[in-house]
């Protein structure tokens, strides 16, 4: 990464995709004018729009660019006009495919109940109970990118998805999460079902050999059924939640509910290239086209962006108090509309975010000095 120059991989997607990073990429924008930072950013075909235009989800152009990039910027891919191609062949395939190809094994959702949405919490929460924890999922391994067969038709078809993993994947995605709770409150919750699965025995293992010697981190297990109604019981009793692929896929988006809406959601995808960001979302074909989409955490995506990769937490801290005050005046997209509020559309609503962080930009630079 050259100092002062970041060049950003974009790839809008499907669906809402291309919606919800026109309101990131403007935030992005304001950001690295404010700070000083010149920013190139590149766009690239992914997902069903690259199979459409290249014949497959992950064309060499746009792993090339990815690869060559600091960071990628990601909308969502996938949506019924796919879904009957092979699964090799699927918009979900480019993702997975892409995940691997950088290396990118960590992913960081933060599930954080924001103040003014407070209303919005499914539960029944008591003044004082705080919802901010993060769960890490591993993200390249497990069934996804185990072998997948299929045989047979009709009553005769039988399928089957190999679940795989090895004691070294686990011992990074663990070290991984207890260097997490370590800027957090030291405590980690390792999800499994070591009970049944030859994976999760070998999972609680690992992570209890390496908890061992990390005596600075409180670590502890539990079932992921037990996980996911703890979850709904007591979410404030977690802080960092660890946990495979697939418990962490589903897990994650139970947890998004706690915040209001799925749509506030960021993840973060790090490991040995180029970190990726994307909102949890979806590609919500049913939203397309009526701006009904919230850019949230497509936004709150270039807030993980700027604190993580590149060290800029004043940039982060403005855009997340600029999202707080826009949900506090009482402007909502239409998921997380409650009585008093104002409906608006996702780009006024991302209008009015970039509105007052750049307000917050301008308090922040010196008065010039006026002539005498």
């Amino acid at each position: 990464m050259s100092p002062g120059q970041w060049t950003i991989a974009v790839l809008p997607g499907d669906g809402i995709g291309p919606e919800v990073i026109r309101a990131a990429t403007a935030i992005l924008q304001d950001c690295a004018s404010e700070f000083g930072i010149h920013l190139n950013l590149i766009e690239y075909p992914f997902g069903g729009v690259a199979i459409d235009e290249c014949g497959k989800p992950l064309p060499r152009e746009t792993l090339d660019g990815c690869s060559k990039a600091d960071a990628v910027l990601l909308g969502a891919v996938g949506g019924p006009k796919w879904d009957s191609q092979p699964l090799n062949r699927r918009p979900e395939a480019g993702l997975l495919g892409l995940r691997q190809a950088l290396g990118a094994y960590a992913n960081v959702r933060p599930i954080r109940l924001r103040t003014p949405l407070r209303a919005l919490c499914p539960l029944r929460l008591n003044p004082d109970t705080k919802i901010d924890f993060e769960i890490i999922r591993e993200l390249v391994g497990d069934i996804y990118f185990g072998a997948h067969t299929s045989e047979g038709e009709g009553t005769n078809e039988r399928a089957s998805d190999l679940a795989s993993y090895s004691a070294p994947e686990i011992e990074r995605i663990t070290r991984f999460a207890f260097a997490r709770a370590r800027i957090r409150a030291r405590r980690v919750t390792s999800v499994d079902k070591a009970n049944v699965l030859a994976t999760s025995r070998l999972w609680r293992r690992t992570v209890t050999r390496l908890a061992a010697g990390a005596s600075d981190i409180a670590v502890d297990h539990v079932y992921v059924d037990n996980a996911s109604m703890q979850i709904i019981l007591r979410p404030d009793q977690f802080d960092v939640l660890l946990t495979s692929n697939l418990f962490g896929d589903i897990l994650s988006d139970e947890a998004a509910a706690l915040a209001g809406s799925i749509g506030m959601i960021p993840s973060w995808s790090a490991g040995d290239g180029p970190p990726i960001v994307e909102p949890i979302h979806g590609t919500a074909p049913q939203l397309v086209g009526q701006d009904m989409a919230n850019p949230s955490g497509a936004i709150l995506c270039v807030s993980l962006l700027l604190r993580e990769r590149f060290q800029l937490p004043e940039a982060a801290d403005a855009i997340e108090r600029s999202v707080d005050t826009v949900l506090a005046d009482g402007l909502r997209t239409v998921d997380i509309a409650e009585h008093g509020s104002r409906t608006i559309g996702g780009a006024q609503f991302a209008a009015e975010v970039q509105a007052r962080m750049r307000q917050t930009f301008r308090q922040r630079r010196p008065e010039r000095a006026q002539p005498a």
